[in-house]
């Protein structure tokens, strides 16, 4: 199944006989959750998701969002409304990481169905309500995955035998700067590859034909394993969707930067090469 909905695709699948529950996950890099704009207007039925509270555990060691308790998401997920038996939909204000972030999770965690729409709400022509729905609890529980996670000691693993790709800009990559973490560069081996490149100019994905060869020339189609980490495993899961579209799969570091950085122990790689 692609992981990437079209809006009109929506559409029609909302008129269909089994339509998918809506998860409206909108939140920005430094201001965190939108529920404000979420409810001046959301696509009907939309459940509102607070990624900070719900997609991620507190701040700290384990980076600035970690994975949040299984059973604290569970009950989440099963409050707004997500069930094993009934596809989901997720959506943000139109950048799509917090989206993927909450694809990630439920993918990650066994849900059988879960899309993001491209383009997010930005994309959607469709009516929009404002009212707050009440959904019935959904029965999801949260059944991980043997693979698809990687910790520090994993993902540097990974960086020497496989492929792991840093999602952040290229400058923070370089470590040239760093406006967040205790200090800039890259885990030694990791390849750059700035999640924004997965997009066009209209905030939708590129192509998946696109797509595949941008992994292709980063080297996904011949490692032996892909992993993706960027500041706080927000944006890299945008690229690990984006890989997913393109029929690669990926695993995602979620601790990231923030947690390897914030160790003065792990070494730290600058300039534009790997090493």
């Amino acid at each position: 199944m692609d992981p990437i909905i079209s809006a009109s695709a929506l559409a029609d699948d909302l008129a269909g006989g089994n339509p998918p529950l809506l998860l409206d996950v909108r939140w920005e890099l430094g201001a965190g959750a939108q529920r404000s704009d979420y409810l001046a207007g959301h696509l009907p039925g939309a459940v509102f998701v607070d990624l900070d509270a719900e997609l991620a555990g507190p701040a700290g060691a384990g980076g600035r969002h970690p994975l949040p308790p299984l059973d604290e998401f569970g009950a989440a997920m099963r409050t707004a409304g997500v069930s094993a038996s009934r596809p989901v939909v997720v959506y943000d204000g139109g950048q799509s990481w917090a989206a993927a972030r909450a694809w990630w999770l439920l993918h990650w965690t066994g849900h059988p169905s879960v899309r993001v729409l491209d383009g997010g709400l930005a994309a959607w022509q469709g009516p929009l309500e404002s009212a707050e729905p009440h959904p019935q609890p959904g029965d999801f529980r949260p059944r991980p995955a043997e693979r698809g996670l990687l910790d520090a000691d994993s993902a540097a693993d990974l960086a020497r035998s496989g492929l792991l790709l840093d999602a952040r800009a290229g400058e923070r990559y370089r470590g040239e700067v760093e406006p967040i973490d205790r200090v800039g560069g890259h885990i030694p081996g990791a390849v750059s590859a700035p999640t924004a490149e997965n997009a066009a100019p209209d905030g939708r994905f590129r192509p998946a034909a696109e797509l595949t060869e941008r992994f292709r020339a980063l080297g996904a189609a011949e490692a032996s394993g892909v992993g993706v980490y960027c500041g706080s495993g927000v944006s890299a899961a945008h690229q690990v969707l984006a890989l997913a579209a393109a029929g690669i799969d990926a695993e995602l570091y979620v601790g990231s930067w923030s947690e390897w950085s914030a160790d003065p122990r792990r070494p730290v790689a600058t300039g534009p090469d790997p090493q």
